[in-house]
């Protein structure tokens, strides 16, 4: 619990992209600020300084404490302020408290202001939490990019040459395999710079799968004869689309490392990295959506945020089968059932329990959405008492 005793005025906002709207109180419940601020350095740190002034230690509370709420946050404490943040769950909670159904940004900044003595101090943390945020979303743009290029360069392949999609296209992750086609963008390429030439030129960025790779092209050029009208252009676009998605697997694994950099200076890192399946991407997104935990009172509270909690739909005698809520958080989501599915060659008892649903008639998604649904459980068991994960020794029913 943060420490209030010395505060003089408790400054809530409610913030916004161009203005963000004030509203002060005395620790008496004296209203001595309420007005909009504007998104500014200089009109930021006048209100600041005039308030730190007249009243003593000023407390600036927020309910967004990144994006945008980030800069009246780095000017408060630049001017000695403190700050702090009432989570957006809880704020939410105690405006349901507060007279009239209207939801202003006044009304707002004023429960924010008030409900100070809930709140928490914001920590290094919450720092490390508000850059994660950042760099987790701009890596999100960067897969979406790589997703799209990647399924043009399979499209453009497909349509002229289908077998060598078939080749290529699942390996378009690999840096051998877009240095080729940043090269040879068309099967004619391919056949003019030979076998022996190939596996060379990519032996020292795949050591182990040159000579397989290339033998598996050839044998793919080998099945087509003819040529379709217009795979010339494959010249000009593939190279063009190869060096585009090159680039952006290096932009993300630069990002990887900046991440996990953070990431380890976060007190829960080892926390969330000790359980099977959790990388540095999903334990950055672990903690950019739902951070230490504390906001959820329960673990079945968790799984409905992220969506994973199984429903069925039933109509009279009609019942269909659990599938997973289209609500939730989807970064959350995805990152518990990508997490999920990792797991199951490195956790046996995750494997043994998937397997279990699986005998039970559960199709393979419905098998992965409880999985997941268990694994949220023990993760918020995890980060509620600080502990790491602990693997489990699979139950073996025995015979009769």
């Amino acid at each position: 619990m943060l420490d209030t005793t010395e505060v003089g005025v408790f400054l809530g906002l409610d913030v916004g992209k161009s203005a963000h709207h004030g509203h002060g109180l005395t620790p008496a419940g004296k209203k001595v600020f309420d007005k909009q601020l504007p998104n500014s350095e200089p009109k930021l740190r006048a209100v600041f300084e005039k308030l730190a002034a007249k009243f003593g230690t000023v407390l600036v509370i927020v309910d967004q404490p990144a994006s945008i709420g980030a800069l009246p946050l780095a000017v408060a404490r630049d001017t000695g302020c403190k700050v702090a943040y009432l989570p957006g769950l809880a704020m939410r909670r105690i405006a349901d408290l507060y007279p009239g159904e209207a939801k202003t940004d006044a009304k707002d900044a004023a429960v924010i202001a008030d409900a100070a003595r809930t709140l928490r101090s914001l920590e290094l943390a919450d720092e490390i939490t508000a850059e994660l945020t950042v760099l987790t979303g701009f890596d999100q743009d960067l897969a979406a990019e790589a997703t799209r290029t990647s399924n043009r360069i399979r499209g453009l392949l497909t349509q002229f040459h289908p077998s060598l999609e078939r080749v290529l296209g699942p390996r378009l992750d690999h840096q051998a395999v877009t240095w080729l086609l940043e090269r040879y963008g068309s099967p004619a390429a391919l056949r003019r710079a030979g076998r022996r030439r190939l596996v060379e030129l990519i032996r020292p960025k795949a050591p182990r799968m040159a000579a397989r790779l290339i033998d598996d092209v050839f044998d793919a050029l080998d099945e087509q004869t003819v040529t379709v009208p217009g795979t010339g252009t494959l010249d000009t676009v593939i190279p063009s689309l190869a060096r585009s998605l090159a680039a952006v697997h290096e932009q993300r694994r630069a990002l990887e490392t900046q991440i996990n950099t953070l990431l380890e200076a976060h007190p829960l890192s080892q926390v969330l990295t000790s359980m099977p399946g959790v990388g540095v991407r999903t334990a950055a997104v672990l903690l950019t959506t739902i951070g230490d935990g504390t906001n959820f009172p329960s673990a079945a509270h968790l799984a409905s945020y992220a969506g994973l909690a199984p429903t069925t739909k039933s109509s009279g005698t009609s019942i269909h089968g659990e599938h997973a809520p289209r609500g939730g958080n989807r970064q959350l989501k995805r990152a518990m059932f990508l997490s999920a599915f990792a797991c199951m060659n490195a956790d046996p008892a995750s494997r043994t329990y998937y397997d279990k649903q699986r005998a039970r008639g559960k199709t393979h998604t419905q098998a992965l959405l409880r999985l997941a649904r268990q694994r949220i459980s023990v993760l918020f068991a995890m980060l509620r008492d600080g502990t790491f994960y602990e693997p489990r020794t699979p139950t073996v029913a025995l015979a009769a």
